[in-house]
């Protein structure tokens, strides 16, 4: 391949592997990870694809991890180190300035200052800006496992979710390594092309309901939110127009959700949702109370007569709106239990398929070791209509979210070719 005159030699593997991101600008920022070489590789990947890629680095990674020169070499672009007069913060990541932002790799440092919203470094500076101009960003995060696990860390990890992509770390030998160069040009194509959902309307519930014996007490269970929720934002991610109807979890919600209470209030949600709009996703990830008490007392119940006897009636079931109101919509059920066999978890997801005319019912088994209600992680089977089964392992409930999706956008763009 020959030298374009006045293009720098490194660019001539622009477009080599694809050109999914031509025309796109990606910011890459590089943290202070012994794995900031990696970075190299990445821009190089993305520069195959046809991006133009320009680095950003901290000042301590340039100056101990990976030197600038390294990074113009593999993209052809001068190296951000530290911010001057020229205000590279503004002309990377202010409004339309950029396509992408990667973080590659992202420290712990780094993931808390963007959650605070400290803009100290060139890189901080960036993110804070790409926030509010609301330039995509992409997170890759490395680090040793005891530091992801931190509960502090991961409540930043929480809170950034809501707005940014985090393509997760591999757990590997006491280390939460950065994810391969591969796995963040997936995302990047995934954002930047619209994504497989793109153009599709989606529908997912999350969290459980109460249903109130009294004024305060109430009948509920201890499902967290966290399934749904990932759910909803990953389709968001992949490019969907997502409706989430949410009731009670530990998880936050954009301030988009609707919110619900009781299994009432959500029938009436979804009913009112799948009769004004069509959806083309309905995601039933919600723990509905399957009872409610028969008569509400309209004032708090004296416990001191020591004894009480409550009557309980089943709850209207929400999933077997979805069809009535759109039999093209493809149906995702899930199916919860607790300490059974694998095949009488799958018999069981089966026959709800069957009762609510879903196209696959997503099942697990809270009494699993590291998949119990309010985890962080779940291991699934999903069971489609000719009783095939996909086993997920065990996983982050955002990864679970991510490859089930991939398997519904697959099955309806085939439909719809």
């Amino acid at each position: 391949m020959k030298t374009k005159r006045g293009v720098h030699p490194s660019k001539d593997i622009a477009g080599s592997k694809g050109s999914e991101l031509g025309g796109k600008k990606i910011v890459l920022c590089i943290t202070g990870s012994v794995a900031a070489y990696r970075a190299v590789d990445l821009a190089r990947l993305l520069m195959r694809h046809r991006a133009d890629v320009h680095a950003v680095m901290t000042e301590s990674t340039a100056a101990t991890l990976l030197h600038p020169e390294m990074m113009k070499w593999a993209t052809g672009n001068d190296v951000v180190t530290k911010l001057t007069g020229n205000l590279e913060h503004i002309t990377l990541a202010d409004y339309g300035m950029s396509d992408l932002i990667i973080v590659y790799p992202c420290t712990a440092n780094t993931l808390g200052k963007m959650a605070a919203g400290i803009d100290d470094t060139s890189v901080t500076s960036v993110l804070s800006v790409a926030l509010g101009s609301k330039i995509p960003i992409i997170i890759a995060p490395a680090m040793h496992v005891a530091m992801y696990d931190n509960k502090f860390i991961q409540q930043n990890v929480d809170k950034l979710r809501m707005h940014v992509t985090l393509v997760e770390p591999s757990m590997e030998q006491g280390k939460a390594k950065v994810a391969e160069p591969d796995q963040v040009l997936g995302a990047a194509i995934a954002i930047l092309s619209g994504g497989p959902l793109a153009g599709k309307r989606v529908l997912v519930t999350a969290g459980s309901t109460v249903e109130h014996i009294d004024p305060i007490r109430v009948i509920t269970n201890t499902s967290s939110g966290k399934m749904g929720i990932a759910i909803a934002q990953e389709a968001g991610r992949m490019g969907a127009t997502v409706t989430l109807v949410y009731g009670h979890g530990s998880e936050p919600a954009n301030d988009r959700a609707t919110r619900v209470s009781t299994s009432e209030e959500m029938h009436r949600t979804i009913v009112s949702e799948l009769s004004s709009k069509k959806y083309d996703v309905a995601i039933m990830a919600a723990a509905v109370a399957d009872f409610t008490p028969a008569k509400k007392s309209d004032k708090k119940i004296d416990t001191r007569a020591g004894r009480m006897e409550l009557s309980l009636v089943a709850t209207r079931k929400i999933i077997d709106e979805v069809k009535k109101k759109n039999k093209d919509t493809f149906l995702v059920a899930f199916k919860a239990d607790y300490c059974v066999s694998d095949s009488v978890l799958i018999d069981k997801a089966y026959r709800k398929l069957r009762e609510s005319g879903a196209d696959i019912v997503v099942a697990n088994d809270l009494g699993r070791k590291g998949s119990e209600a309010g985890s962080d992680k779940n291991q699934v089977f999903i069971v489609d209509k000719s009783k095939k089964v996909v086993h997920m392992p065990l996983e982050s409930k955002a990864t679970i979210a991510r490859k089930l999706l991939e398997m519904i956008a697959k099955s309806i763009n085939s439909q719809d070719n």
